[in-house]
């Protein structure tokens, strides 16, 4: 019995070692790059591992053991165990996946696993099937928690479309490259738009197909990220791979019923990307570049203007001109000429009126008869009410270049140039700032923007020990300026300019950050330890126009001075003075310059810790000091409850901050805002002025946040069904916002300093406000095989979402004055709390066919807003309601390397409802311009051309 129990035991142990295995192989993406960082576990155990820098992996398995490998933005596959070595490449997923990248220093955390929520949206595949093309327009489309529309008739943000989470400001969203900051805009948006008063990112300045993927953490994460990230973090990952020459051609336009009397087709759109990388070195080394060149048409909805345009005097006018008289001796006192012109005009004059007299007679609107008369119609007094005109071209480069097994050196950045063209409001013949000897007809004066973005990072990471360590640098400046064309400026009248450079602002960042980490294995299921300190300098400067740009001449063609009383402003025939300055955009004046800089230093604590397999906790620390107003202390704590292997609690709650932007700070500048089509030149004075402390306003201070966040994620592996689902509730306090415009209030010193910027009104930068957000994040994610030749992924993603107003801080100086409601305007709640979708969603369906037939079909849901107005009429509906925007593509492979995608985005041409009449101004504004859902441009068609050469 004993020899039998050694024989018996014996057989186990040789079949155990034919049996149990050390398994070796290597991870790679779908550009057949090692993979550091991947996931590897034996289904149905906790032995797991993580791949290493090169993506090798080595784990203990037994034959017929299924391994799981799983990483972030890549769907996650399974093979079995059949020998000693097993190598596998992973596949990137189209989808919003929920999975860490940002939010948690971990590598090894999988898709369903994570305490906070994060998607991850693979923009190589989403370039392919879907119509947009830009990253903000891919994200508005794909990610509901986003949102960016084009704007119009907004000076400066026509050419930089303010981008948002969850509703809230563009500047509490910070924007990550390669898990490195972004810089942000030169550009801070005073005008009628979402985001007013605010500062973003200019995303567009990134071409799509330099993207591998971008991760966006619907989440609080100051603690972690520093400020700006109150709403949330985008991270845009570029690609790597290598030996490969991609090159997209796309072009399209909007064939839509809604187009305007100039242009039936219009927002022509041409885009060539180009994209190839080059390996460095034996061991993964890589450098890929990416060329984009893109052209963007402008748009016009307008359909035709409704108002007045001459009076009688422009009828005395034209039969002057047709005379060949100079109509600019018509505004002399010799009053000879006007009654000569004014029978051939169709007015019957005695001779004997004063001007006065004559002031009331020849003010009649005779729009109809001068149309006729001048063989004009209304449209050709129309404005242009939609997209800028863009034309630009964006270079960028991803590195890496290993120096030894545990020590790469790696960089990337990006250079970016953009030239904008949008027009303002028509100047017409009958007003004061239209000298009609220049342009007898008035004009529509155009903004052009000259954007240069430019960007550059570099570091070295690796493997100090145990450790991992990276150290690294990076700089990026924004520079956005003006020059005004088709235009004017009225106190010049004859020695007029018809165009002139207005200046402009610029802004830069450079940011050093150290970071450690260490994954410890043995300590309880897996503990992450992480630290880091970051040194930032900011720097912002506006730069002086021409002086005709912002200028107001005398009589004399000298400078105004508004203290000396024989300085006299010219005026028209009516007696109204001719504003100075180039129309549409007054140009920047040298008392406007600034050049202001600031320092910040950091350190951070980071820590998550598996308690168990199925209890997680993470926390972070952070303090973070300003040069100009001082420090700021923050914490993070988030935990995921592993209730089962496919069902998961999460939740987390933080404070947050986000410092003063130094553009909210030092910005100033006066421009021609319309109020119902009514001009007022709007000086924005710093919020360090004197105006400001005058009228009360008080210092800027940072904002401040506390968060929230419970929810849970399921998975149905036998239905391949995943799904998450969040609520967060946000409260930010001191929200700074751009005040209303306030008037001098009968105070001396006011007035003069009004006089001094050309101003009539003066606004300011001020912690106004106290908001709360709270809402629901909702994605279910299915994917299934119909045959061996078909696929299917569905996608389900909605947001729902709430900003109230709770409290506004009303300085007790400006309450006193009666001023509390120009302080913090109805308009400026609006666009707080439902100027954009305060729901949106999509459900979208990709088919792919025997790997040559691809069709993609979503439809995108824009909840309703409410237009931004002061007014409030019992009888006026001021919602619009919600629309449903539906996209349509097709692509064929006609071979592995050559794809051609056709399709249409809002392929049944909807429309936002249309403005109530009393929002039109006299037909401007068919669809509103302030609260914006989805945009005005209607049907979009287009095609694309992708070709590789290996």
């Amino acid at each position: 019995m004993k020899r039998m129990k050694l024989t018996f035991l014996f057989v186990l142990l040789v079949c155990f070692a034919a049996v149990a295995q050390e398994v070796t192989g290597t991870v790679y993406d779908d550009q057949n790059v090692p993979l550091p960082g991947a996931s590897v576990l034996v289904k149905g155990t906790t032995n797991g591992v993580i791949t290493d820098f090169d993506g090798n992996y080595t784990i203990q398995a037994n034959t017929g053991d299924i391994l799981v490998f799983s990483y972030v933005g890549f769907n996650s596959q399974e093979a079995t165990v059949t020998g000693n070595t097993l190598n596998i490449t992973l596949q990137a997923g189209l989808a919003l996946e929920n999975v860490v990248v940002v939010g948690s220093r971990n590598a090894n955390r999988t898709a369903t696993d994570t305490p906070v929520p994060v998607d991850v949206l693979d923009v190589t595949e989403l370039v392919q099937s879907t119509p947009q093309v830009t990253v903000t327009e891919i994200l508005n489309y794909a990610a509901p928690s986003f949102t960016s529309n084009p704007q119009t008739i907004s000076d400066g943000t026509d050419h930089i479309a303010p981008a948002a989470l969850r509703g809230l400001g563009p500047d509490q969203v910070l924007v990550l490259i390669n898990g490195k900051r972004r810089h942000k805009t030169g550009l801070v948006n005073v005008n009628g738009t979402f985001g007013r008063g605010s500062v973003g990112t200019d995303m567009t300045t990134i071409p799509s197909n330099s993207i591998s993927r971008i991760e966006i953490l619907r989440d609080g994460a100051a603690a972690q990220y520093g400020s700006d990230a109150i709403a949330g973090v985008i991270n845009i990952v570029l690609k790597k791979s290598v030996n490969e020459l991609q090159v997209d051609i796309n072009t399209g336009a909007n064939f839509t019923s809604e187009h305007s009397p100039a242009k039936k087709i219009d927002g022509e759109q041409v885009n060539l990307g180009l994209n190839y990388g080059l390996p460095i070195g034996e061991d993964g080394g890589f450098i890929n570049f990416t060329g984009n060149f893109n052209f963007r048409g402008w748009t016009n909805r307008m359909q035709e203007w409704e108002g007045s345009i001459f009076n009688g005097y422009n009828s005395i006018e034209r039969v002057a001109a047709d005379d060949n008289y100079d109509i600019s001796l018509l505004l002399d006192d010799d009053l000879n000429d006007i009654f000569q012109y004014a029978g051939a005009a169709g007015f019957s004059l005695t001779g004997n009126e004063t001007k006065e007299e004559l002031q009331g007679i020849l003010g009649a609107d005779v729009t109809e008869q001068e149309l006729l008369a001048r063989g004009l119609q209304r449209s050709d007094f129309n404005m242009r009410v939609g997209q800028s005109e863009l034309r630009g071209s964006q270079f960028f480069a991803n590195l890496s270049i290993p120096l030894d097994e545990n020590l790469e050196f790696y960089g990337f950045g990006g250079l970016s140039f953009k030239n904008g063209n949008a027009a303002g409001f028509y100047r017409l013949p009958n007003q004061s700032r239209s000298y009609t000897p220049a342009y007898i007809n008035g004009f529509l004066p155009e903004i052009n923007s000259n954007i240069t973005d430019k960007s550059a990072a570099f570091g070295i990471k690796g493997m100090l020990g145990d450790w991992n360590v990276d150290f690294s640098n990076s700089y990026g400046k924004n520079e956005f300026l003006y020059r005004i064309s088709n235009s004017n400026n009225a106190s010049l009248v004859n020695s007029t300019p018809f165009e002139a450079d207005s200046g402009g602002f610029n802004y830069s960042e450079n940011t050093t950050n150290f970071d450690m980490s260490r994954f410890f294995e043995d300590t309880m299921a897996g503990l992450n330890i992480a630290f880091g300190a970051e040194y930032r300098v900011e720097n912002y400067a506006i730069v002086a126009g021409e002086e005709a740009s912002y200028t107001q001449y005398n009589t004399l063609g000298n400078p105004h001075d508004p203290t000396d009383p024989d300085s006299e402003v010219p005026t028209d025939f009516f007696g109204n003075s001719r504003p100075g300055g180039i129309q549409v955009f007054p140009g920047f004046k040298p008392d406007n310059e600034v050049d202001a800089f600031r320092n910040t230093i950091a350190g951070y604590f980071d820590v998550e810790a598996d308690f168990t397999e199925s209890v997680l906790v993470s926390g972070a620390v952070r303090y973070e000091n300003f040069s100009d107003f001082g420090g700021t202390l923050n914490f993070k704590l988030a935990t995921r409850l592993k209730v089962s292997e496919n069902f998961n609690l999460r939740g987390g709650g933080q404070t947050g901050f986000r410092a003063p932007s130094l553009h909210q700070i030092h910005y100033s500048s006066t421009s021609t805002l319309f109020v119902d089509g009514i001009p007022n030149e709007v000086g924005i004075f710093p919020n360090t002025s004197r105006v400001a402390r005058l009228l009360g306003i008080e210092p800027l201070k940072e904002e401040t946040s506390i968060g929230a966040t419970a929810g849970f994620t399921a998975r149905v592996p036998s239905a391949n069904l995943k799904f998450t689902l969040d609520g967060f509730l946000i409260n930010i306090d001191d929200r700074v916002i751009l005040t209303g415009q306030f008037d001098d209030n009968g105070n001396q010193e006011l007035a003069n300093l009004f006089q001094q910027a050309n101003a009539t009104q003066a606004a300011f930068f001020t912690n106004s406000v106290d908001t709360q957000t709270k809402g629901l994040d909702v994605v279910v994610d299915h994917k299934t095989n119909i045959s061996d030749n078909v696929s299917l992924t569905n996608t389900l993603a909605m947001t729902f979402s709430e900003t109230t107003v709770e409290r506004v801080k009303v300085p007790q100086a400006i309450a006193n004055a009666g001023l509390s409601d120009t302080y913090f305007d109805p308009t400026s709640r609006i666009y707080l709390e439902s100027a954009v979708p305060t729901t949106k969603g999509n459900l979208s369906h990709n088919v792919k066919i025997n790997d040559r037939w691809n069709f993609f079909l979503r439809n995108g849901y824009f909840g309703e807003v409410r237009e931004a107005t002061n007014e409030d009429d019992p009888t006026i509906d001021y919602t619009f309601g919600a629309k449903i925007i539906t996209d349509l593509t097709a692509g064929y492979s006609f071979s592995e390397n050559v794809t051609l995608t056709v399709g249409a985005n809002n392929l049944l041409d909807v429309y936002p409802d249309e403005n109530d009449p009393a929002f039109r101004s006299d037909g401007r504004f068919i669809y509103s311009r302030r609260s914006v859902q989805f945009g005005q441009n209607g049907r979009y068609v287009f095609g694309r051309l992708t070709f590789k050469i290996k």
